[in-house]
């Protein structure tokens, strides 16, 4: 094939992007794709011998911007070819009022110094005569030397396409010797000059681009499809992808006939209707077909596992983003896992009412949660059930025991049911149907706590109260999960707000999970009774919360507190209201009992004002949970914050000092919350709870119980915080501790040491320091008194 074709393919795929808002050639492929052709782009590498004129429209029609832009992508064309004196050289005409050699083709063999030199041409302006240039191009731009029949010769016009004269002649005679001509549109092109200059086909010589690298790709991947040079990397290969080419044109419609006057020199003005039209612009569209060199990613391996997404980040590297539960490992290994024993059946909705992409929303939401939750030591069983017109069990509930890899095969296996929506039916159906225990032993039963998690998106045709009751009735536990506008549906389903989870949008779904699980989980307990643990609530006093809804943070205080055990050796709490500043309501070991704590909560002021959440988290990391103010080594500790969310901005800081301390933070945002600040707080999504508004907050007790719950069984560093007193150091020794004093005894260093010091680290009596000072006093105003007189004498 003759060179010059094999340029005229290559050029197709290299110029189809230069930015100019008019037309943009995109591939519409997905992202992934885009980075993968951008790399593969960058590490393609190709010789070929050619010769290259970009003819540069400098009119004052182009103007200054596009001239700069039409300049700069010539720079970057350049860096992409091999410049030398036997592979590719490189030339470039600016033209106006007159076409002019900027560069001529054997100036310069090196990309450095081709492009040192094109940054320093300037605009120059005029009338646009692209026909001269063409001439010019005809008679000096491709100067002998080289074999014509060997190396192919490129002329790439780069213009606005509105000459002031005849182009197309000279064109054709351009053409004619063999040169094979580009033509890009600047600006808002004619198109119909740009088509009647270019090289044939048409299609194949007329472009705007955009992304550089993409153009390289579709360069090399040409020149590699022709054999011109071996430019695909090792391991990738050569795919289509469909493209969409946009031109933005003015389109005219008539709007109707207006009564106008006319006349002429002579003759008397006269009335008449006149056509009235309206000018807007328009894009064309039409597809093609582009073809892209696409090599290895290191994530088509998938290395992120439980439902993680694989981020590349350059040819080898990648990260890992996961979803809730999952954010502590780099490869999202599981973090959240259900730990509570439950016969646990999920309830699908497949009716025809919801779209197909509705169902695979809650499809896709239950694998994930199932993958997140659920290990090959999970003392729970699941099961699978779809409803629509009718109810079936796809799966008994501990049919996969032990079994993941299966389960998740089955969930993928569920197929829509049809028909109405019908959720008491269903609900009946699987009361009936959805739990067939076998036998533990000849006479005993599996008595597990049985729950039914119900997945649905639309409203119910028929009555879910009667069906709902005969399920409650039989100790079936409910757990409602669907939509903000189900939530009065959903209520009287599971007779118990607290068991009902909603979300506003489905793209925040999957964030909840963890309160799916603790809500699970709270079915097979009864709070935190008998755990030990330092609590400690910080309460949001503040002007933006308000004086009644800070009544209701503090019966949800009250509220929280009958689940714990509160005296000495269990529970301990504390309360921090904050405005602006903090205020310790009550420390750690200033009650024994639950009925002082219900009684002091009560007697929490407002404070008003701005928030400032960072100054009660210092005080509590300072003040409170100490051991003077009551906090006890060898206990697990955890500060719960209620607010709305407007004070968080000095928090994050003190926030990471808690949890440096073994501490447990968690956040729990009221309203319209800034999510992502409150995050920073908590430090993950399984520590952050989202209330909608302060009416809601009463359901989500057994929610935040559940999380601390399984905080407070976790192992405890005995030196955290500090037990020792006076800058004493605690010393971690056969599962016990010591401190280390320094002019201090006791256990906790909290006495003054009554020993002489040999190392003179005891304090001097106080007469002596009382000493010191009087002399150092006199001293300093004898220094100031000389320094004085000096200055006198000068």
């Amino acid at each position: 094939m003759h060179p010059d074709i094999h340029l005229s393919f290559l050029l197709t795929l290299l110029l189809l992007q230069v930015r100019q808002g008019t037309t943009v050639q995109e591939i519409q492929t997905s992202h992934e794709n885009i980075v993968k052709i951008n790399s593969a782009g960058e590490m393609m590498q190709c010789s070929a011998a050619m010769d290259i004129l970009f003819l540069m429209d400098g009119s004052y029609s182009v103007g200054k911007g596009s001239f700069e832009r039409s300049k700069h992508y010539a720079i970057k064309l350049c860096q992409a070819l091999d410049i030398g004196p036997d592979k590719a050289r490189v030339g470039l005409i600016q033209f106006g009022s007159t076409p002019r050699l900027e560069i001529p083709l054997d100036s310069y063999t090196s990309k450095q110094e081709l492009k040192k030199h094109m940054k320093k041409i300037s605009y120059r302006g005029g009338s646009t005569q692209t026909g001269l240039a063409l001439k010019y191009v005809l008679r000096k731009g491709f100067p002998g030397g080289r074999n014509s029949s060997t190396v192919a010769r490129i002329a790439i016009l780069l213009s606005d396409g509105r000459s002031q004269g005849n182009v197309v002649q000279a064109a054709a005679q351009l053409k004619e010797t063999g040169v094979v001509l580009f033509a890009i549109g600047l600006h808002y092109p004619r198109w119909e000059e740009l088509h009647a200059v270019a090289s044939e086909p048409v299609e194949s010589h007329v472009f705007f681009a955009e992304h550089f690298y993409d153009a390289v790709n579709g360069l090399y991947t040409t020149l590699a499809s022709f054999s011109v040079c071996n430019s695909t990397p090792a391991g990738c290969q050569m795919e289509s992808f469909p493209c969409e080419r946009k031109t933005l044109e003015t389109v005219k419609e008539l709007q109707g006939n207006f009564m106008c006057w006319k006349g002429s020199k002579g003759y008397s003005p006269y009335t008449s209707l006149c056509p009235f039209y309206r000018y807007s612009k328009a894009y064309k569209r039409h597809q093609t077909v582009c073809h892209r060199t696409i090599c290895p990613d290191p994530c088509d391996s998938q290395p992120c596992l439980n439902g993680g997404t694989c981020v590349s980040e350059g040819p080898e590297g990648y990260r890992c983003v996961c979803p809730p539960g999952y954010g502590g490992d780099p490869h999202c290994a599981p973090a959240l896992s259900l730990d509570c024993s439950v016969d646990l059946l999920f309830l699908l909705e497949g009716s025809a009412t919801l779209t197909l992409e509705g169902f695979l929303r809650l499809k896709s939401f239950l694998k994930r949660f199932l993958q997140t939750v659920i290990g090959s030591d999970s003392p729970s069983k699941v099961g699978l059930a779809v409803f629509g017109g009718e109810a079936r069990v796809e799966a008994q509930v501990g049919k996969f025991k032990g079994d993941l890899r299966g389960l998740l095969k089955a969930v993928d296996a569920l197929q829509p049911i049809g028909g109405e929506t019908k959720t008491g039916q269903a609900l009946r159906y699987v009361t009936r149907n959805g739990f067939v225990s076998a036998p533990v032993f000849a006479d005993v039963t599996d008595d597990l706590p049985r729950v039914v998690v119900l997945l649905t998106a639309t409203p119910s045709v028929d009555n879910v109260v009667e069906p709902s009751k005969y399920a409650r009735d039989r100790e079936i536990f409910l757990i409602g999960v669907g939509p903000d506008y189900l939530k009065e549906q959903l209520n009287n389903i599971t007779g118990n707000p607290q068991r009902t989870l909603t979300y506003t949008s489905p793209d925040r779904f999957t964030a909840k999970i963890p309160e799916l699980k603790a809500k699970i989980c709270s079915v097979d307990t009864q709070g935190c009774l008998g755990q030990a643990v330092d609590l400690v609530f910080a309460l949001d006093a503040s002007g933006g919360v308000g004086r009644d809804n800070f009544a209701t943070l503090r019966d949800f205080v009250r509220s929280l507190t009958v689940q714990f055990d509160v005296n000495r050796d269990v529970a301990q709490m504390a309360l921090v209201a904050y405005g602006r500043r903090p205020t310790t309501v009550f420390n750690l070991d200033t009650h024994e009992t639950g009925s002082a704590i219900l009684k002091a909560v009560g007697d929490a002021n407002y404070m008003g004002g701005v928030a400032s959440t960072g100054a009660a988290l210092l005080q509590i990391h300072s003040s409170v949970l100490t051991v003077a103010k009551g906090a006890r080594p060898g206990v697990n500790k955890a500060v719960v914050v209620v607010t709305d969310g407007s004070g968080g901005d000095d928090a994050v800081v003190p926030a990471q000092k808690i949890r440096d301390n073994g501490v447990s933070l968690f956040v729990i945002g009221i309203g319209d919350v800034q999510r992502q600040r409150l995050l920073q707080i908590a430090g993950s999504e399984e520590r952050m709870i989202s209330v909608p508004s302060y009416e809601d907050l009463k359901y989500f007790e057994d929610v935040l119980v559940q999380m601390l719950c399984s905080e407070v069984k976790k192992p405890v560093n005995l030196c955290s915080p500090n037990p020792c007193m006076n800058d004493g150091i605690c010393i971690l020794a056969g599962g016990s501790f010591h401190c280390q004093c320094r002019g201090y005894e006791g256990p906790h260093c909290e006495k003054r040491s009554s020993r002489p010091s040999s190392r003179g680290d005891l304090p001097r009596p106080a007469a002596l320091r009382k000493k010191s000072r009087q002399k150092k006093s006199h001293q300093e105003l004898l220094h100031h008194y000389k320094l004085h007189r000096r200055r006198h004498a000068a």
